[in-house]
């Protein structure tokens, strides 16, 4: 990656004295034998926002989120869940943290109630509130009609929906979410972005991990990047959308279209789509539309004008990340 110095997120610093609410971690390493998984990674998670965790395969993502679940333990570095240090009190900081893997895992024999009524008694509910809180969760991830389904017959994008309802069980103050989009139908990845800025909106603080940049996007108050084990930039997604980047122009006639580029002294390139298109680096979202505006009164009949990349990935693309 290019040398970016990791960034304070828009809701500022932690200032020592203050009521924090949130998930931090701090110089956070894991080493398995000769390998380095996580060196000295950073990330900071603020209640109320959800903060993507975004690189390459092997950059180690999925070992920070077990170290902020408690489930690994770090080499060094800390951590602090809601104020909680998951590694001298991990019962306390799990009775705060919802994990959603990037598989279900366990209890493929045991139908979707069954296994969240056995994930409540985990997490003590008071047994008169089971019933109803299962059910709720049945209803918010849409597997009402397969409640009484074992979880082996589900497939991949019903397991990940219930793999969210269990990590919604106790209702956790901070969310860890591995790949929570993969296998997901668009209808269902539509329901979960309501779903997270809704939790956003109740003061959780979330986490997630996943390769659909696009969908971080409508999802992400803002980002961490990772790569080889080392956090390298923090951005918040207004901050993305304000750089520069790519956005693709298609016109009814195409050669109308490049003469006025040309006359607005704009360099393109031709489109990476089917359609006839051209790809133009614009500013920012209001040098975009001064450029829709401009094409308009050249007399061009513009029929589709968009970022040809989301903001995050832009970000991403632009950071040459080098894979493992």
């Amino acid at each position: 990656m290019t040398e970016h110095q990791p960034a304070e997120q828009e809701s500022g610093p932690i200032v020592a004295g203050e009521p924090f609410t949130g998930l931090v971690a701090k110089g956070l390493s894991r080493s398995f034998g000769e390998v380095h998984a996580v060196v000295h990674m950073d990330l900071y998670a603020p209640a109320g926002q959800v903060t993507a965790l975004i690189g390459p395969n092997g950059a180690g993502k999925t070992t920070l989120l077990l170290m902020l679940a408690s489930l690994l333990a770090p080499d060094d570095g800390t951590i602090s869940v809601m104020g909680i240090d998951p590694v001298s009190d991990p019962a306390a900081a799990r009775a705060k943290i919802g994990w959603m893997p990037d598989t279900l895992g366990v209890w493929e024999a045991l139908t979707a109630r069954e296994i969240l009524t056995t994930m409540a008694k985990f997490y003590h509910l008071p047994a008169a509130q089971i019933p109803d809180r299962v059910q709720e969760l049945l209803e918010l991830v849409n597997l009402t009609p397969l409640a009484d389904q074992k979880a082996r017959v589900l497939s991949r994008g019903q397991q990940q929906r219930l793999s969210l309802a269990r990590a919604l069980i106790h209702d956790p103050q901070v969310l860890l979410l591995d790949e929570p989009a993969s296998g997901l139908d668009p209808g269902s990845r539509v329901a979960l972005r309501s779903i997270l800025r809704r939790l956003a909106g109740e003061g959780k603080a979330i986490v997630v991990s996943s390769h659909v940049l696009a969908e971080l996007d409508e999802i992400a108050d803002g980002a961490v990047f990772v790569n080889q084990g080392r956090s390298v930039l923090a951005q918040s997604v207004d901050e993305a959308s304000g750089q520069g980047r790519k956005y693709s122009i298609a016109a009814l006639d195409p050669v109308a279209l490049a003469n006025a580029l040309g006359t607005l002294g704009l360099a393109f390139a031709e489109g990476t789509g089917r359609r006839d298109s051209v790809s133009v680096t614009v500013g920012t979202e209001a040098d975009a539309a001064r450029l829709l505006r401009d094409l308009v009164q050249e007399g061009v009949d513009v029929c589709a004008f968009a970022p040809a990349t989301g903001a995050l990935e832009e970000t991403y693309m632009s950071m040459k990340v080098e894979q493992p």
